[in-house]
């Protein structure tokens, strides 16, 4: 039991390393995915567009630097930007979202980039908490079943 538990202690913490020294590296992929994830996006219901449609939604923010780079898309020369970055669903018209002057007063003007990153970031020393909590337990029962198993193996020649 206690070879198991330090052999997750150990991925646990390999994994936060790497995280920590490739950070850099997961923004860079991150961001190049969610200008993929625009290039790509369609009115189809697929995986990537709802991602868009959810990040921008629930984040009020529009693109990945800001609403400016739909402009570069095969989806703004068709419908314009799209409903999920408009302030409100209400005001929103897609002659308004064809137009880049008209859409800046309609749809939220951050990028979805720096709003990611910045929330992540943020919420980084509540991940970091949980997860020192969770490797205090982890290294306590490690201990507690080395114990157990010394004992065991002591009172073993007593037994009757």
């Amino acid at each position: 039991y206690a070879m198991l538990l330090s052999l997750i202690f150990l991925i646990v913490l390999v994994a936060a390393i790497v995280g920590f020294v490739f950070r850099h590296e997961i923004k860079t992929n991150f961001e190049s995915n969610l200008n993929l994830a625009l290039r790509d996006y369609n009115v189809t219901a697929d995986r990537h567009s709802e991602a868009v449609d959810t990040i921008q939604r629930m984040l009020h923010c529009c693109g990945v630097q800001n609403y400016s780079d739909w402009e570069r898309t095969e989806y703004f020369s068709q419908r314009g930007i799209p409903r999920s970055c408009c302030k409100s669903q209400n005001d929103c018209s897609e002659e308004d979202l064809r137009d880049p002057n008209k859409a800046k007063l309609k749809v939220f003007v951050d990028g979805c980039f720096f709003l990611v990153t910045s929330t992540m970031e943020s919420k980084m020393s509540v991940v970091a908490g949980i997860s020192f909590g969770i490797a205090c337990f982890q290294l306590i029962g490690i201990i507690l079943s080395c114990c157990l198993s010394r004992y065991i193996t002591n009172n073993q020649y007593e037994m009757v």
